[in-house]
């Protein structure tokens, strides 16, 4: 006993004290009891740079050529996805916080307009789709599976028999209930011959769909509109030009279909719009060849491609009829609702903002669906002005505690490389705003070097200007 004793005063002792008893009775013993392994350090206030998992999966020299859509590229070199199975991916973190943020813009405007959220059985059972018809109509593009007692599923392309099987399962539904909105943002399924352009044409992948139940058919073109209406605001929140077009019905169904497309040369839907009136259409509708407008009879027809973001329909009792989904009038009569469906890509509105907003070598978001709004970085380790190292963490700290930008700051702690190497790391993820901590803060009157992504602006700014410019900065 006196030899531990002695080895305790002295602190020579690398492990624990021989046994927790031992030490307590050691009123004198210098060395802290602890594990046999040293505890890990508390977590930082702040997220790291160094911390993030963004592993690049395309190495500078790496052949790349079979990547041709420039979203696709950039998401796997900026560490945002992980190819799993073709038209699959992981989406690593920054990429599930730039959905996240996606999802609550979306819930904002469905809720703006009474949408009620809910989540359906990604399992869904084949004896309601042989009841609508489409389980043979849906082809080879539906992924079936067998239960162990030989029961048909598929994986949800949609759910349009769902939902509407939900509705005729609630007895006595009032018409002072409806019109009733039931949205979800799931994964859905579609196995893609060629899947292909990473999020545009995948195989897995998240959506919002939406549902609607109206009393009468002028009532539910209102909610059409509405719902249209939303979508528009959605994508001015986003800063994304768009158009909206008529549409074909496919094997949805129904009298009315409107698309929401981003221009952009890799879409892969050809749109007709005339330079004369508000016609807008996509090709499938017209006859091959035709270019002159059916609206205005006047203007000629010009072309260019999309990617479809967005579809909307109007179903009318198309599938309220084959599921006797009805609500009960003033008088008490059972009566078939009328349907619409509104769909949103979610993984595709992120991938496509990406396609159409970024250069080709530097990621561009939509300033709202940023997964981090400010990068600072501090200084390199040994240079002229390391001792400004412990101001740029304060000043991290500092604008990551302002309302809008709490958990919306990061701190670039790779200190041993140099800032032009981290510039082009913050550059190729597309923070909006880099903040770098260099000789400019040194001098008399400090002034932070504020680089503006998305404006392509290089600012000069002291602390007081810098605060107040990211202080107005919008967050979701």
């Amino acid at each position: 006993m006196d030899i531990i004793l002695q080895f305790c005063r002295h602190k020579l002792l690398p492990r624990a004290c021989a046994t927790a008893t031992s030490c307590k009775r050691l009123s004198s013993c210098a060395h802290p009891l602890r594990t046999s392994h040293t505890p890990a350090p508390p977590p930082s206030p702040l997220p790291l740079v160094s911390r993030l998992f963004q592993p690049s999966n395309l190495r500078e020299g790496q052949d790349s050529g079979d990547l041709t859509c420039r979203s696709q590229r950039l998401m796997l070199q900026a560490g945002l996805l992980h190819p799993s199975n073709p038209g699959c991916f992981y989406y690593l973190p920054a990429t599930v916080r730039s959905m996240e943020k996606l999802v609550r813009l979306i819930d904002q405007e469905m809720n703006a307009i009474g949408g009620q959220k809910l989540d359906m059985p990604a399992l869904c059972g084949a004896d309601l789709w042989r009841r609508s018809g489409r389980w043979d109509l849906m082809g080879k593009e539906m992924f079936r599976l067998r239960d162990r007692h030989g029961i048909d599923y598929c994986l949800g392309p949609t759910h349009e028999e769902a939902v509407t099987e939900l509705l005729a399962s609630q007895a006595n539904l009032s018409y002072r209930q409806l019109p009733l909105l039931l949205y979800q943002v799931t994964r859905k399924f579609r196995d893609e011959q060629k899947p292909k352009f990473g999020l545009l044409r995948g195989r897995e992948f998240y959506m919002k769909d939406m549902y609607s139940f109206d009393v009468s058919e002028e009532a539910a073109h209102h909610t059409y509109q509405s719902v249209c209406h939303a979508y528009g605001r959605l994508f001015d929140r986003l800063g994304l030009r768009w158009v909206q077009v008529q549409a074909d019905m496919g094997n949805i169904g129904g009298t009315l279909s409107h698309e929401f497309q981003l221009p952009a040369d890799v879409g892969e839907d050809r749109l007709l719009t005339c330079g004369s009136c508000s016609f807008s259409a996509n090709v499938e509708l017209l006859e091959a060849g035709q270019t002159d407008c059916p609206q205005c009879q006047a203007g000629t027809l010009v072309e260019s491609k999309g990617i479809e973001v967005g579809h909307t329909f109007y179903l009318g009792s198309k599938y309220s009829e084959v599921f006797s989904a009805t609500f009960n009038t003033a008088q008490n009569k059972p009566t078939l609702a009328e349907m619409g469906c509104f769909g949103l890509g979610v993984t595709r509105i992120l991938a496509a903002a990406i396609e159409v907003l970024s250069s080709d070598d530097a990621i561009r978001w939509p300033g709202l669906l940023a997964p981090y709004q400010v990068c600072v970085l501090p200084p390199k380790k040994g240079s002229k002005v390391v001792a400004l190292t412990g101001l740029a963490e304060e000043l991290a700290l500092g604008l990551g505690s302002l309302p809008g930008l709490r958990g919306e700051v990061v701190l670039d702690d790779r200190t041993q490389m140099t800032i032009g190497k981290r510039l082009k790391d913050a550059s190729q993820l597309g923070y909006p705003y880099v903040v770098v901590v260099g000789q400019g803060v040194a001098e008399q009157q400090p002034q932070f070097e504020v680089i503006c992504q998305q404006s392509g602006e290089t600012l000069f700014l002291s602390r007081d200007a810098l605060t107040d410019l990211l202080s107005r900065v919008e967050t979701v």
